[in-house]
């Protein structure tokens, strides 16, 4: 069914499959309190059985699984580190095999002394993602469990972690085995219909049908419908600060970060370049573009800024269009103005309100989805901001702990499954021959299985997890 790595010897599918043991550091690479040396496979006990002694004297061959033993790494004899030793015994591990998780002290040195010697005793260095593609390959997930494990160690915010958490304790796969449960059925039923046409047993009954397939295209058409906002929770949402010179694009931009992140001065001009940051606003994570001010210039170095600036305008999810409110607009915020009505993804702040206010918001409110009034500098209006960023977003209607779709090869299979349902449906209602509608619905099996294992091939499966971090 899939095609291996020389890692892999297949022998009859997955059922006595030899993978060779490997091993890698599941932390971080730098400096901190603890790193980890993950290692699995057949001989992971007794690899590190030959480098461990623990205070107890007992041997990790000896040691039941989900225990942690405390004692000494060696290497050749030479001490490299105290240790806990964690062991988890096959089937009941991460990866469905024997493994072994060695966790000393941070330091980058240590630890690759550490998964060097283990290498030494005779594993092989693992590839990104292979842990999790074991798990896999050894029916300790699907594919789309697989994907939610690399959104949790992506995730930068709330949402984010909730909705791969979602995703991983089965959200999205419970969804889809249950319209394909109905579909297989519904499939089969036809089948024997089809073989027995003159069988009165087996009389199509075509309101079920409808039914049947009627609920298939409200689950799966709900999916695709939330994908986009799930996408925005999952993935984060490519934001740009945009504003003519001096209304204070920079200073909402130390705010919303949090630190002196953008150079904040009175002279306009002085953001030239873009300056990028990530933050989480109401649990969302906003990857900003600080831009130059927009406006005409001479100066040619000024000149690329704007230009950039314009650039990350057309490019943006969500545009955070900043105005000072203590005076009117300028002929360059009219015709920038005109330029973005057509967008509706643009949210106007009104900044430096703690000064008289003089610019007409109802006039902005002609141009721009919502309009917020703040003052950067004092704070004052954050709160209201983020309420705004989240409406404008469209995100409180999706509740991520439901389970959403959160790659686009799940979104893509899911949409061509509902096509094939909607197909379907159309060739009952027109009266055409059940085969006709039996091969749409085939279809749409098919695409769901893709998702999950039965149907995915190896390009497939190698896409998913070429993604995937070392030591995971």
């Amino acid at each position: 069914m899939f095609g291996m790595s020389k890692k892999f010897g297949m022998m009859g599918g997955f059922a006595g499959m030899q993978m060779e043991t490997i091993a890698a550091i599941s932390t971080a690479q730098g400096q901190g309190g603890i790193g980890i040396v993950r290692v699995s496979g057949e001989s992971a006990i007794s690899i590190v059985d030959r480098l461990f002694v623990a205070v107890s004297g007992r041997t990790l061959a000896e040691t039941p699984g989900y225990t942690a033993r405390f004692g000494k790494i060696f290497d050749q004899g030479e001490e490299l580190d105290e240790a806990v030793v964690l062991v988890f015994r096959a089937p009941h591990s991460y990866t469905g095999e024997d493994v072994v998780e060695i966790s000393c002290h941070g330091g980058l040195y240590v630890t690759k002394r550490v998964l060097s010697a283990v290498l030494s005793g005779g594993a092989s260095v693992a590839e990104p993602g292979e842990f999790t593609r074991r798990a896999f390959l050894n029916g300790k997930m699907d594919l789309i469990k697989a994907e939610s494990v690399m959104k949790i160690i992506e995730a930068s915010g709330k949402s984010a972690a909730r909705a791969a958490v979602a995703v991983n304790d089965g959200a999205v796969s419970r969804k889809i085995a249950s319209v394909n449960a109905d579909l297989v059925g519904l499939s089969a039923q036809l089948a024997v219909w089809a073989d027995y046409p003159d069988d009165a047993d087996f009389d199509a009954d075509f309101s079920s049908i409808k039914e049947i397939l009627s609920q298939a295209e409200e689950q799966l058409a709900r999916l695709v419908r939330d994908y986009d906002t799930g996408k925005v929770l999952v993935n984060g949402v490519n934001t740009a600060i945009i504003g003519a010179p001096n209304v204070g694009k920079s200073t909402l931009m130390n705010l919303l970060v949090g630190s002196e992140r953008s150079i904040v001065t009175d002279v306009p001009g002085t953001t030239r370049d873009i300056v990028e940051e990530t933050v989480v606003v109401g649990g969302i994570t906003l990857r900003i573009s600080d831009t130059a001010g927009i406006h005409a210039t001479s100066d040619l170095v000024e000149a690329i800024g704007v230009d950039r600036a314009r650039g990350r305008l057309a490019t943006a999810d969500l545009v955070i269009f900043v105005f000072d409110g203590s005076r009117s607009l300028t002929d360059g915020e009219f015709d920038l103005l005109n330029s973005i009505k057509e967008n509706n993804n643009v949210l106007g702040v009104v900044n430096k309100s703690d000064l008289e206010p003089v610019l007409n918001i109802d006039y902005l409110k002609k141009f721009v989805k919502d309009v917020v009034k703040i003052s950067a500098k004092t704070g004052v209006g954050a709160e209201e901001l983020e309420k705004s960023v989240l409406k404008m977003l469209e995100v409180a209607q999706v509740d991520p702990s439901e389970g959403i779709l959160v790659s686009e090869r799940q979104f893509f299979s899911v949409k061509k499954a509902l096509e094939s349902v909607r197909e379907a449906l159309s060739v009952l209602e027109n009266g055409l021959t059940l085969d006709a509608v039996t091969v749409s619905i085939n279809s749409a099996i098919d695409e769901l299985l893709v998702l999950t294992v039965e149907k995915a091939t190896q390009v497939v499966v190698d896409e998913v997890f070429s993604k995937f971090c070392v030591g995971k």
